[in-house]
């Protein structure tokens, strides 16, 4: 199934229902009497938020949706039936946005939450219950933006070719295509990580470059992921291929984050020097150690070195994020 984590729609509640103005009269009744019901509600349309969907795909295929309209009243004082309302599920993590405004709407965190975000139409008031015919109200209209943000314990980052899935695929069930060429994974990956003390999320997350938080690259798409997590693994190719300097690549990591928010600014962070099976990754981890005062985990994910390290660290780290909550 693609992954999809935009779509915009489009979704009208239903209108209100039509008062009756309507007279009844016998042979004993000097006077008719006003005997007209009242116009049903139009339905409301509401989002919540469904633990079993993990993607935003159907709204790419579909973009209108209506709420149902309430029933025209009649005579004898007959009530028009309320239209249902129409309840459109989306996965855990969703953000709705009022397209029109630019407010969020709700933050669909918690599984079951539930919104309103369309109220339907009033019914229409009729004669019996006042001498002047009330008209019924339409539904509320909007464009409503969907973002999916997904709810991951540990996020990995990094630029691009610095072993990320190759980290994933050794500490987790999942197996990400894994390729030499920039932008391998084009869509986070989540993998279940088991350990005897419990069992935690990693979300493999798309290649970062150098001006991701003005929407470069993945830009914008990587880092709203990323904002989920309790705390990030930062991935850096300490051998430094592809000519690349690692000690640019941490500090523009780090730059790129502090500048998307606060947020990603104060996220705990595990460092990780990967591919230390190379013999330019000495040199540039000593380089490293000397420049920056942070505690760096090595690791060679493609001889399965230093992982079951780096494991114990996350576990570790999140132990003492759940006792600061």
């Amino acid at each position: 199934m693609a992954f999809v984590d935009t779509a915009r729609i489009h979704v009208k509640a239903g209108g209100g229902g039509k008062g009756c103005e309507s007279h009844y009269r016998d042979l004993w009744m000097r006077f008719p009497r006003p005997d007209g019901g009242d116009g049903g509600d139009g339905g409301s349309i509401s989002f919540i938020a469904d633990s079993h969907i993990q993607t935003l795909l159907d709204y790419r295929f579909k973009q209108h949706y209506t709420g149902e309209r309430g029933g025209h009243a009649s005579s004898k004082g007959k009530t028009g039936r309320s239209g249902d309302d129409l309840v459109l599920r989306v996965p855990v993590g969703t953000v709705l946005w009022d397209d029109a405004t630019g407010l969020m709407i709700r933050d669909m965190s918690v599984p079951g939450d539930k919104v309103m975000v369309a109220e339907g139409g009033r019914g229409g008031i009729g004669n019996k219950r006042r001498k002047t015919v009330l008209p019924p109200t339409l539904g509320e209209e909007k464009i409503i933006r969907l973002e999916l943000k997904l709810i991951a314990d540990v996020g990995l980052v990094g630029f691009p070719n610095a072993g990320k899935s190759t980290i994933i695929n050794n500490i987790s069930k999942v197996k990400s295509k894994i390729a030499n060429y920039p932008f391998t994974t084009k869509h986070p990956i989540l993998g279940i990580v088991d350990t005897d003390e419990f069992t935690f999320i990693v979300a493999d997350l798309p290649g970062l470059i150098e001006g991701a938080h003005l929407g470069k690259g993945m830009g914008i798409q990587f880092l709203k992921h990323a904002e989920r997590t309790k705390i990030l693994v930062q991935v850096i190719d300490m051998a430094g291929t592809e000519e690349r300097d690692p000690l640019h690549d941490y500090e523009a990591i780090v730059f790129e984050l502090e500048q998307y928010s606060d947020l990603l600014a104060h996220k705990q962070r595990v460092v990780v020097a990967n591919k230390m099976d190379l013999p330019e990754a000495k040199k540039h981890l000593k380089r490293f150690k000397r420049k920056f005062k942070v505690d760096v985990i090595e690791v060679s994910a493609l001889e399965h070195k230093g992982i079951d390290a780096l494991v114990t660290e996350m576990v570790r780290m999140l132990k003492t994020t759940a006792q600061s909550i």
